[in-house]
């Protein structure tokens, strides 16, 4: 047993998820860990890894197996995140996929929907992406501009997105549109399939400051003509309060994310202290060097302990809007902090990119953004006190 290792809690110690983690793991480390350098060179992971990943039951492992899925819970899909963190693979957007897109699908899509996308989304064949944010609404969501309009037996979108995850890839792309109508019924949400779609249009890949293999795109559509059975759910008007139901499990997916991002921190920097040397000893020898991988270590195991009772809460159907709320905020915030000290104890190396922890230093910093915004999570505690 390592000095990081963090004795999990009964219910993600079972023989069939140790088996699962363990599959991931080999799948990321031997089939895509080799060829990170390229990734992020080309600022995407190949397509093919995507029908590579459904054939060893990565995509929608958490969806009912009567929708291609694997049948699991939201413990495969913290694996899922977490050994891609271990494996040091990055960009590949599968909690997005699994943990955001498809479950939408799940809870909101008629039942002939979901026989539709789900298990082509299984398999790879359809990649998944959500288009919520545009140039001037960031996380105001309410003030979105895109615009749906009934044509016939079908709508017509007009409208652009940014910061889309996903964007460069996805051909299964949800987009939230205003359909009109008052207040939090004025808002829904759209499955587009963007293969041969008149009117829709993908913009560049961004050059962003980190996930430099994640494929972030900007969003165009033109006069896109949809049909009937693109809206989400039964009837128009649902889509504000169908995003506010799933965005829960998407801050906590970031919250996950975070803790496993610390771990990786603290296993290369140890690593690398141990190693070098400065004034005759190793760095791993200095009073300061231990005080802080202490003080780091502490903090990592109060947010996994954290981040773990939400993810045990949420499996029970019982994870609240707020708590998840400071589950995405504390762990985002501590990540940066915990990566930071880290590549501190790196010295000079640890500003070359060459070296992971730089690259962890870039990555996380959008933690604290996407998701909403930290200042935004702050805000929604505030209003429960």
């Amino acid at each position: 047993m390592s000095a990081l290792d963090f004795k999990n809690p009964d219910w993600y110690e079972e023989e069939d998820i140790n088996m699962f983690r363990e599959a991931a793991y080999r799948f990321y480390k031997n089939e895509m860990a080799p060829h990170s350098e390229k990734f992020r060179k080309n600022k995407v992971v190949d397509r093919e890894y995507w029908n590579k990943a459904g054939e060893m039951g990565l995509l929608n492992c958490a969806i009912p197996e009567e929708y291609g899925g694997m049948g699991g819970d939201y413990r495969h899909e913290m694996i899922v995140m977490e050994e891609l963190v271990r494996a040091k693979v990055d960009g590949f957007g599968l909690s997005l996929h699994n943990a955001i897109v498809a479950p939408y699908i799940l809870h909101y899509g008629t039942e002939e929907q979901k026989k539709k996308w789900l298990p082509k989304m299984a398999t790879g064949e359809l990649v998944g992406a959500i288009a919520m944010t545009e140039p001037g609404t960031g996380s105001d969501l309410q003030n979105v501009k895109t615009n749906a309009k009934k044509d016939g037996n079908g709508w017509i979108i007009n409208g652009s997105k940014t910061f889309i995850t996903n964007g460069g890839t996805a051909n299964l792309i949800i987009v939230v549109a205003d359909t009109g109508g008052e207040g939090k019924h004025s808002k829904s949400l759209f499955v587009i399939e963007t293969d041969d779609l008149e009117g829709f249009r993908r913009g560049r890949i961004l050059d962003k400051v980190g996930m430099d293999a994640q494929d972030t795109a900007e969003l165009f559509f033109d006069d896109m003509k949809v049909p009937a059975d693109a809206l989400l759910g039964p009837e128009p008007g649902m889509g504000f309060i169908q995003l506010m139901s799933e965005l829960p499990q998407e801050r906590l997916n970031i919250a996950v994310q975070s803790v496993a991002a610390m771990e990786a921190a603290l296993e290369v920097t140890i690593e690398y202290v141990k190693e070098r040397k400065a004034f005759g000893k190793r760095i791993l020898d200095f009073q300061n060097t231990q005080f802080e991988l202490a003080e780091c270590k502490t903090i990592a195991t109060i947010a996994k302990t954290f981040v773990y009772d939400c993810a045990e809460k949420h499996l029970r159907g019982e994870l609240d809007t707020v708590t998840a709320s400071m589950a995405k905020y504390w762990a985002t915030d501590k990540e940066c902090e915990i990566i930071d000290r880290c590549l501190q104890l790196h010295g000079g190396y640890g500003f070359m990119n060459e070296y992971q922890i730089g690259r962890m230093y870039r990555d996380s910093r959008v933690q604290k953004i996407y998701g909403g915004t930290n200042e935004i999570m702050k805000m929604l505690i505030a209003r429960s006190l």
